[in-house]
């Protein structure tokens, strides 16, 4: 498929899929927005990939929205800019969903919706130049799609912060509220990523790493004993696949698995 706005390509069963407007900062607009959904959906197809990336060309991860794009925002009607909200939405469910981990490989200021993107993924892997924000309050718009995934990240306390003064953080400072996950010298940065990304293809089971990813997406709107209960029919049925049984005669013959 030809894309415009991002770039994609797979390498030793990792998808990359790339921010490719530096010029704009890599701010995203309504076609950003559907090129990322159609690239995580082949990346969801490909039996072969195992890990998912999302990082940018630029000195900037991405900036948040267009220019051109919030300026066109402001004449939509109340339909119009609902089916627009709908599309992100139905990008950050898709990303939250994808039975492949993400790692975001930031750089740069990540503000606005593109602290949304990074937010969404599983893993962010930070340089330690960049800068975190939800600015939104500040020009009179909210963070409202990304406020639930945040919530859930960092706690409310951290996030009412973040939401309701709009200010930015440092790399250092995300990554001791725990919105991040890892902080690096610029020159470290793909070094790391790569790390992560040869544990999560090798070390550890893709189908196992896919039932994790829709337990913690669904428990977290149920109560305790439906998400007890649920829990325990995804264990019962984990225990059926073919990598559980393939892990434990590994585990029981004392055999080193490649996953």
């Amino acid at each position: 498929m030809n894309y415009t706005h991002i770039g994609y390509e797979v390498a030793d069963r990792v998808a990359y899929i790339t921010l490719d407007r530096p010029e704009k900062r890599n701010a995203f607009n309504e076609v950003l927005v559907k090129e990322l959904a159609q690239a995580f959906a082949a990346a969801e197809k490909n039996g072969e990939i195992r890990v998912v990336v999302l990082k940018a060309n630029g000195k900037a991860f991405c900036a948040g929205a267009d220019l051109e794009y919030i300026r066109s925002l402001s004449g939509y009607t109340f339909e119009e800019n609902l089916q627009d909200s709908h599309s992100l939405m139905r990008l950050f469910m898709q990303m939250q969903k994808l039975k492949k981990p993400i790692v975001a490989q930031v750089q740069g200021p990540a503000l606005a919706g593109g602290c949304g993107l990074a937010t969404v993924c599983d893993i962010i892997v930070s340089s330690d130049n960049a800068i975190f924000g939800y600015p939104e309050v500040r020009i009179g718009f909210v963070a409202a799609l990304v406020m639930v995934f945040l919530v859930r990240k960092i706690g409310e306390g951290r996030a009412r912060e973040l939401l309701l003064t709009g200010k930015t953080i440092t790399a250092g400072e995300a990554y001791s509220i725990g919105l991040i996950h890892a902080v690096t010298s610029g020159e470290e940065l793909e070094t790391t990523v790569h790390k992560y990304c040869q544990q999560l293809s090798s070390e550890v089971s893709g189908s196992s790493v896919a039932i994790t990813k829709e337990i913690l997406a669904k428990i977290q709107g149920m109560d305790l004993q439906n998400a007890l209960e649920f829990a325990a029919r995804m264990n019962a049925a984990t225990r059926m696949t073919e990598d559980c049984k393939r892990g434990i005669n590994a585990f029981l013959n004392k055999e080193q698995i490649d996953w």
